[in-house]
Parts: C-alpha cells; structure tokens; sequence
C-alpha cells in the first residue's frame, strides 16, 4: 500500500506552480529525478494561527507505477438501444445520461429551457432589461442552475455515491484536476458552461439525444405505468422509463404531478436573504491580517445559530457562500424576486456573499394549507411575490444595511452592490413573516460575536433568498428508486427532495440510472 503523508506549506508554495513541486519534495525530503511520484489527496487553508499555513495530504507512488488514467469509462454506442426518458438536463439529468450510456441504454434528455450558450442572452436580458424568460434564465436551462450560479462542488454526501467518479469525469471534460483534491472545489460560473457543453458532446457522440426548448406539459400513464411524456404542442414522447429531474423550481411539474394525484409529500426548507460585505473585510476576519496578499484564495466563512422564537430552536444558518462573488437575480417568472449567488473561478469579485436563512416547517406556512401538499411552495411564491412588489415590479432587488436591519431602521441609503439590476431601500422585516424576521435579526447578532467586523452597516442585505432547496419532496421506494405509486418514474435530483448541488444530484442521476438499468436487466 501507498503511504499517505501532510505537508504544510507556505500559501506562496502552496499556490505556485512553480515552487509547489519543489517545495513539498523538500519538505519530505525526496529527489525530485521521477523516481517517486506524490499525488495530491487533500488541500486545505489553516488560518487558526499567527502565520496562515496550507495543508496537504499526499500519496508517495513509486515513479514505475503511476497511473495514466483513474476513472476508465467505457461509453458504449446506444442509437439503436432502449430509450429512457431524462426530464431536465441539470447535472442530475446529464449525469443520469452518462451512466445510461455506460450501461447500454439509450437517453433521450428533455430540457425546456436553452442550451448552455443561447441561455446567455436570457440571463444578460434579466440582468439589464429586467426580463424574466419562464423557460431560460439562472435555474432553468442546460447545465441547471448551478451551470450560471457558481457551480461549488462540496458536498456532504458523501454515502449516497462516488463523489470521486463525478469529479473526474468532471475533469475529463474540462474541470481543473485541482478539484479533485481541494477540501472546497469551486470551478466557477465562467468555466461551467464549456464543460457542461462538452458533456453534452459526450451524450450526443455515444448515441444520446437532447431536445432543448422542449417543455413536459405531462407524464403519461397507463395501469399505473409511465410510458411517456407529452411535451408542448401534444407532442408524445415515449419511453421504457422516466427519470424526472427537473430541478427545485419546476413548479408546474409538481403542480402536474398534483393534479394527476400522483403522491407527493411537503418537505423542511429554508428562506430568508443574501448578505453582501467587501471581500477585503471577510479576508481581514478570517485571515487575521490587512491583506490576503498575492496567493491566499478569497476566504469563505460558514456560520450557524439556534435562534430561540417562541420558546423553540430555529436554525439560521449561512448558505451558499460565494467568496469574490456576485448576486444574481434568480426568478423563474415574472412578478418574483429570487436571488442567488455565484462566484467566477478566480473569485476576483471585490464583494463577497451568503445566504443567510432560516429553516421553515410544515407548521409554519398553515395560511396555505388549502394548498395541500403544496403549501410551502405557495409559501414560498407568496414572499417572492410580496418582494417583487414591495420593490416595484421589476427585477430590483429589496435591501437595508444589516445593522439597520437589526435595529429596526429603514437605511436611508444602500452601499455599491453586485447585483446588476439595482436595488431599492426597503424594510426587509415588513417582506417576511415575524418569526423569520426575528431569527434573522437573531442570527445576525450572534453571526457579528463569532466574526468581528462582520455585523455592520458596512454590508447589506438583500431579498431574497428562497431557492435553497425543494418545498416538495417526490417519494420512491429505498430499493428500487422508483416512484411507490407510478411505475418506471424515477424521481431524481433537488427537484425530487433527494439532492443539494451539483455533485450530490449528479450522483443521484448515476443511482437513478443504475436502477433503471436494474429493471430492464431483470425485465429482459
């Protein structure tokens, strides 16, 4: 067996190319002739002391057995094999796809919105001339809402699949190897959309095919069975199965899925803002120094608080925190506001954000109960909705600074922002229910103890940050993936309750595909 070794560094070692190589022979002091091969298995930055070290963890590979490609996948040629049905061209979706091909069946992917180019144009016109296309904007389109949101690839995950597979077929395609190592892999918003392109090419070269601009407007059925879809304009499609994984803000497939009484179930979310400080301060907290300097990546933070309302917990918690980022305008239809947040490769933005919310049950979206199981998405709608016309019916984003915010004052005016299409100064505790308000303002005060500096009306919030993840779950059998009630349906993904990113759905894709694959094996 290969031993494992750490190394620290210096962030100049660290993050030259240079002087990485030479700098960690030295440190195990080993020649650097070929003879000895190290593999990064683990980067991390350890800012707790005086001086910032970065840590590795690597393998000492004899320089005669060194492998010259991990992750051999064979594809294999299905235009003439069974045909699978794939709702949504998200990662779960394309990653449901590549493992059909690899198991010989044959993915027909239907994506409603854009391929990943063409969906610029609809995201520069929601940006500058506040036009929301329902069908291609920051959640909806090829790649999913990761491809144009920043595109993380941390996950907890880390039992439900083989998250080192996603990530090297990720580098097959384009992704930096560096991912492959880094304790919080981030490829970021500029590069996505090249990769996701290239694992389109991949789907379509092996015999797959994808139908953009094609919305499912329902799920066929016969005996209980999934034989099909329709899409707009009574188009049928048929397959042998369905794969849906169409992504956490697909309302009108699980308003679909309610009408036809397919069974769903209302699942925990969480709501609430983005918050928006100068990188250069959360650098100064988190690296105890005036300036990051010339190699330290942008830091991040992650915080978490139990906020007491009425005498219970409530979890408020940081979200998608994008380090040199930018926020972006989110809503899927006209007349919402929905923000997210993304970051580009470099992370060079001189702002940085997070969400910041708080989770929501069951009990507390009862004004919607008439909705049934849709409650919380009706819950969720109507905050967007009150957002959007608090602000002004446009893509303007609410905001206060955060220290007005927890004191209760309407800021008079707002700071330099990220978010392209402006924003307008409004008190972000008359958009809410009192209950998130107050956990908010709770856990913004304790946020400001753990991180000083960070509590201060030199940041702003902005409203707001619903999209966290599905107020719907579309339940399956633990066994067999499939739906309980309907046949060869396969929920899958966010959109289904069962994933939280972009490597977390895209491993949810490969299970879902494997267990479709299952059922044909023991059905031939």
């Amino acid at each position: 067996m290969n031993k494992t070794f750490e190394v620290d560094l210096y962030p100049e070692e660290a993050f030259d190319e240079a002087l990485f190589k030479p700098a960690i022979y030295k440190k195990l002091n080993l020649a650097n002739d070929g003879s000895t091969f190290l593999k990064p298995l683990r980067r991390s930055i350890d800012a707790r002391g005086k001086n910032i070290i970065v840590k590795f963890l690597v393998e000492m590979v004899d320089g005669n057995l060194v492998p010259t490609q991990e992750n051999n996948i064979h594809y294999q040629d299905v235009r003439n094999s069974s045909e699978v049905i794939v709702v949504g061209a998200g990662p779960a979706g394309m990653f449901a796809a590549l493992r059909l091909i690899e198991l010989g069946l044959k993915p027909i992917i239907i994506e409603r919105g854009k391929d990943v180019q063409a969906r610029r144009r609809d995201i520069a016109a929601i940006n500058k001339a506040h036009i929301v296309n329902e069908d291609s904007n920051y959640c909806f389109g090829e790649g999913g809402a990761g491809t144009y949101s920043d595109g993380k690839l941390y996950t907890r995950s880390k039992k439900r699949g083989d998250i080192k597979r996603v990530l090297e077929i990720l580098v097959q395609h384009g992704a930096n190897p560096e991912i492959l190592y880094d304790a919080h892999p981030h490829i970021g918003t500029n590069k996505l959309p090249l990769l996701v392109s290239k694992l389109r090419e991949t789907i379509v070269q092996y015999g797959g095919e994808i139908h953009f601009n094609t919305r499912v407007v329902d799920i066929v059925l016969e005996n209980e069975t999934v034989i099909g879809v329709t899409t707009q304009g009574a188009n049928f499609i048929s397959g042998s199965s369905v794969i849906l994984a169409t992504g956490h803000s697909a309302r009108d497939i699980y308003e679909l899925l309610h009408k036809k009484k397919i069974l769903l179930e209302a699942k925990p979310f969480a709501i609430g803002v983005r918050v928006e400080h100068q990188q250069s301060l959360i650098d100064k907290i988190q690296y105890h120094c005036e300036s990051r300097g010339d190699y330290l990546p942008a830091s991040s933070y992650s915080l978490v608080h139990q906020a007491k309302i009425n005498g219970a917990d409530r979890g408020v918690f940081s979200f998608c925190m994008c380090p040199g980022g930018f926020i972006v305008p989110a809503a899927t239809k006209a007349g919402e506001i929905v923000v997210n947040g993304m970051s580009p490769s470099r992370r060079d933005s001189k702002f940085s954000n997070s969400g910041i919310v708080v989770a929501v049950a069951e009990t507390d979206f009862k004004a919607h109960a008439a909705f049934g199981v849709l409650a919380g998405m009706h819950f969720q709608a109507a905050i967007e909705q009150k957002a959007c016309s608090m602000a002004g019916r446009s893509q303007v984003a609410p905001a206060q600074l955060l220290q007005d915010f927890t004191e209760g004052r309407i800021s008079n005016s707002l700071l330099e922002t990220s978010y392209q299409p402006g924003l307008t100064s409004l008190d972000m505790a008359s958009i809410f229910p009192r209950f998130l308000t107050d956990a908010l303002k709770q856990g913004f005060k304790n946020f400001g103890t753990k991180m000083k500096g960070y509590l201060s009306n030199e940041a702003q919030i902005i409203g707001v940050e619903s999209r966290t993840s599905s107020p719907v779950r579309v339940p399956r059998l633990k066994e067999t993936l499939e739906h309980p009630q309907i046949k060869r349906l396969f929920p899958c993904g966010e959109g289904a309750g069962y994933a939280g990113g972009i490597v977390s759905a895209a491993m949810d894709g490969e299970r879902c595909a494997e267990s479709v694959f299952n059922l044909y094996r023991n059905k031939k």
